[in-house]
């Protein structure tokens, strides 16, 4: 049964605003059913809608360590919100660098109090700024900003990977040159785990459409010139950037470096 909206009206002038909650109740959780309906002798193709796509993944590999990671960019508080509307409990990990914006760190919260069967875990190294700064010398991330991505990101990435069977990454083709070729599925040689970029096929309009419609969560900083959000030190609004824009000119933007190395590039 699906209920439609004419009868969700009649429903609230009828019989008030608690009848009204109980149909849409009633309404999600058929709606809930049908995703959670899942054929997995079909096969998956680029013309796949997103919806079922994940609904594929987290019911083909429920057996299989599985993760989600994000950095709490626009594209992954989507990603996030679509496997969370399949009500599994599934793991969401994001290394803190030590160098979060304190929007990311609030944005992070408001994520983990929205999805509560959703399990967000920091898995960012231990070596603090003072530690990073006495070894390696003050403000690496000028001196050799690919020795900081790796310290703080791509070390601690390999310890997620070496635990986790399916990766399943908010990453779209037309980010960066470096993401150009991403596959729907693929094989991680890497971290040797299977990648998933349900994404892929998405632009950053289509990124923006979705959250607003949802009402997800995403970082104020995207409202003020931020396309994308990295460690404070190294990322920079663009001026002119709207909502709707994607660039990685404001990332390490005093070199040509455009990746920290979690996703190959120039990076590591």
């Amino acid at each position: 049964m699906r209920i439609c909206g004419s009868f969700l009206f009649w429903a609230k002038k009828k019989h008030g605003a608690a009848a009204r909650r109980e149909l849409e109740r009633e309404s999600n959780n058929v709606e809930l059913q049908n995703r959670m309906t899942v054929n997995l002798a079909e096969p998956v193709t680029e013309e796949m809608p997103t919806d079922r796509f994940i609904a594929w993944t987290l019911e083909r590999f429920s057996d299989q360590r599985m993760v989600i990671t994000t950095s709490f960019g626009m594209e992954g508080c989507a990603l996030i919100d679509m496997c969370a509307s399949h009500g599994k409990p599934i793991t969401v990990v994001y290394l803190d660098t030590g160098f979060f914006f304190q929007q990311t760190l609030e944005l992070k919260d408001r994520m983990a109090e929205r999805y509560p069967h959703l399990r967000f875990v920091n898995r960012g190294t231990s070596l603090t700024p003072q530690q990073q700064a006495e070894k390696y010398g003050d403000e690496l991330w000028k001196t050799n900003s690919d020795l900081c991505c790796k310290l703080r990101k791509v070390d601690p990435m390999y310890e997620v990977m070496a635990e986790t069977d399916v990766w399943i990454t908010g990453l779209r083709r037309s980010q960066s040159v470096a993401r150009a070729n991403l596959q729907m599925i693929e094989w991680e040689w890497r971290y040797q785990a299977l990648k998933i970029s349900p994404l892929a096929k998405w632009e950053r309009p289509e990124i923006v459409e979705y959250i607003k419609k949802h009402s997800v969560p995403y970082n104020v900083l995207h409202e003020q010139g931020y396309p994308t959000v990295g460690c404070t030190h190294c990322t920079r609004p663009v001026p002119g950037s709207t909502l709707g824009d994607y660039s990685r000119a404001g990332r390490w933007s005093d070199s040509e470096k455009t990746e920290c190395g979690l996703h190959g590039g120039e990076g590591i």
